[in-house]
């Protein structure tokens, strides 16, 4: 295969970037939306190029580990990332609840300035995946937007605390 699906979600968020990029980069904060209705532990959180993101989202049937390693941080415009899926000592494996999905995905987060709103774009792609894995993509990239977006309703929630303080 040679054409990548992209997952692409845009949102504009009523609050100044600033807000919204401490939102995505402080782990305080970050628990609390990333994995809606699971428990997210974040384990080490590097926030810098190579840095690594090591998050367990807990849930009645286990966990899911996540490694994630940060290629790019432009505080407050950008963030890249090695999405992988990890097993509990954070190799890189298949993902046990879904062993067709991608090990690894390349992810891009940008904000845009758009005074007191901003514009966040979410994308995901595979990367270095088999084609099993970049068709189990491409048929449940569409559903993606629910979890994200229930993810960014406590967003939501989150800036209005931060803006009333």
């Amino acid at each position: 295969m040679t054409d990548l699906p992209e997952f692409i979600l845009d949102r504009v968020f009523d609050a100044p970037r600033e807000l919204v990029w401490r939102a995505w980069t402080e782990p305080t904060l970050l628990h609390r939306w990333y994995g809606p209705g699971v428990e997210t532990v974040i384990h080490r959180f590097d926030l810098e190029p190579d840095g690594v993101w090591l998050n367990e989202m807990r849930m009645s049937g286990g966990s899911d580990f996540q490694k994630i390693i940060f290629k790019e941080v432009i505080k407050p415009e950008k963030l890249v990332w090695h999405h992988c899926s990890a097993d509990e000592d954070w190799n890189v494996v298949a993902n046990p609840l879904m062993p067709d999905w991608p090990r690894k995905l390349l992810t891009t987060v940008t904000f845009e300035d758009k005074g007191n709103q901003t514009n966040v774009r979410f994308s995901q792609i595979p990367l270095d995946a088999t084609d099993m894995e970049i068709a189990c993509f491409a048929k449940m990239k569409d559903g993606m937007s629910g979890g994200w977006g229930k993810g960014y309703e406590i967003i939501d929630e989150l800036l209005m605390e931060l803006q009333a303080r």
